[in-house]
């Protein structure tokens, strides 16, 4: 009966374990940003205010995209203390692709492979302490990505 009682105890031990980094995880989780059809609600969610023009964040992206399915993006931010970057694309059906936070020290640089479901400007939203930085480069899609 010991036994049973400490395998028991182990599973609910093991089960806490697994749980406690998607609890965190969910915590982090900006679901009304990913989840608004609308880029500008998708922005204000992201507490984004007075984006400033810069060239210092590098979009490299094919001019135009055979299928919308798979658009391959990198990004590479030039801006000193990069604290995060954001993916938009105002056509798609959520425009939030993607937000990556970083650690100090790290290199704020991406790569990922994004769906576009039509012609549209690929936006780039870098934090940089308390000020945020935008580019741009528009993608056209010759297949649609989002079906």
């Amino acid at each position: 009966m010991q036994r049973r009682n400490f395998l028991t105890l182990l599973l609910g031990v093991a089960t806490s374990l697994l749980v406690a980094p998607l609890s965190a995880l969910a915590a982090v989780w900006n679901k009304a940003a990913f989840e608004t059809p609308k880029l500008d609600v998708a922005i204000k969610s992201l507490d984004v205010v007075d984006e400033v023009v810069s060239q210092d964040i590098l979009i490299i992206a094919l001019d135009k995209a055979e299928n919308g399915a798979i658009v391959q993006v990198e990004i590479k931010s030039n801006i000193a203390n990069t604290e995060s970057i954001s993916i938009l694309v105002e056509k798609n059906p959520t425009p939030l692709i993607a937000h990556f936070k970083f650690s100090n020290g790290a290199e704020p640089f991406v790569i990922t492979r994004i769906k576009m479901a039509e012609t549209s400007d690929v936006k780039v939203v870098v934090k940089a302490g308390a000020q945020y930085f935008t580019n741009a480069k528009n993608v056209i899609v010759l297949e649609n990505g989002c079906g």
